[in-house]
C-alpha cells in the first residue's frame, strides 16, 4: 500500500470524525446559548436573525477557498487529515504551508517522488504543531484579553467600538498585504485584484443597489467576495491565454 492508501483508511476517517463532530456540537451549542442571550436582553428575535443569515452568506466566499484547498491537500495528504485540520483551523493557506514545510523539512516536495509514509507523518505533525500554539494561546490568554480591551477604552462604548473596528482594519490589511506583495517587493496582480475589485463591489453596492433594494445589504459582503474571485480568475485566464 502506498501512503495515499493508508492515508485514506477507514480509521484515519473515524478519528477525523470524532474531532469534526466534536466542532459541529459546539457550534450547536453557541447558538442556543445566543439563542438563551437574546431572551435574557429583551433584544428583538428579528436581529439575531439577520445577523446568522448575514454571517452564513458572508462565509461562502471564504468556504469556498478553503474547499479548493481542501482539494489540494487531499490528493497530498489524504482526505482524512485535510478534511479534519481545515474543519477545526480553516486557515487554508497556513495549513498547505505546514504541510509543505513538512515535506521540504525532509528533502522532498508534498505528493512528489520520494514522498513516503514516514515523510506524510512529518507533515501532519508539522501541521498539528503548527496549529497547537495559537489554540493554546487563545485558550489561556482570551478571558485576560477581555480585561484588557475594557481597561484601554475606560469604559467608553464608542471607543471601544473605534478600536475595535481599527483593529480590525489593520488585521485585515495585513493580511490582504501578505497577498498583494511577494518577495522582492512585486506586487501579486491576481490577489491585489481580487482585493481591488471586491472592495469596489461593496462600495457600489452599499451606495446604489442598496438603496433600491435594501434587503440586498445583507448579501453584499458575500457578492463582492464572489465578484473579487470571479475577477481575479479571469486575469489569470486572460494573462494565461
Amino acid at each position: 500500500m502506498d501512503y495515499l492508501q493508508i492515508s485514506n483508511l477507514p480509521i484515519f476517517w473515524l478519528l477525523a470524525s470524532v474531532t469534526v463532530l466534536v466542532s459541529v456540537v459546539q457550534t450547536v451549542l453557541y447558538i442556543r446559548q445566543a439563542k438563551k442571550a437574546t431572551i435574557h436582553c429583551s433584544l428583538n428575535p428579528q436581529i439575531p436573525k439577520q445577523a446568522f443569515k448575514i454571517g452564513l452568506i458572508s462565509s461562502i466566499g471564504p468556504a469556498c477557498g478553503v474547499f479548493i484547498v481542501m482539494v489540494g491537500l487531499m490528493a497530498g495528504i489524504g482526505g482524512p487529515i485535510a478534511w479534519q485540520r481545515l474543519s477545526i483551523i480553516g486557515a487554508a493557506a497556513t495549513e498547505l504551508t505546514a504541510a509543505n514545510l513538512g515535506a521540504e523539512a525532509c528533502g522532498v516536495v508534498m505528493g512528489g517522488e520520494g514522498y513516503t509514509l514516514q515523510v506524510l507523518a512529518v507533515s501532519w505533525f508539522a501541521m498539528a504543531l503548527n496549529g497547537a500554539g495559537w489554540l493554546l494561546f487563545t485558550g489561556i490568554a482570551t478571558p485576560g484579553l477581555e480585561k484588557i480591551r475594557n481597561k484601554m477604552s475606560g469604559g467608553d462604548i464608542g471607543w471601544l467600538s473605534a478600536m475595535s473596528v481599527a483593529c480590525s482594519i489593520g488585521i485585515f490589511g495585513y493580511l490582504n498585504a501578505n497577498q498583494m506583495v511577494t518577495q522582492g517587493p512585486s506586487l501579486n496582480v491576481a490577489p491585489a485584484v481580487a482585493i481591488l475589485t471586491g472592495a469596489l463591489s461593496m462600495v457600489i453596492i452599499g451606495r446604489t443597489a442598496v438603496r433600491k433594494y435594501p434587503k440586498l445589504a445583507e448579501y453584499s459582503l458575500g457578492i463582492a467576495m464572489v465578484i473579487g474571485i470571479a475577477c481575479a480568475i479571469i486575469y489569470d485566464v486572460i494573462v494565461g491565454a
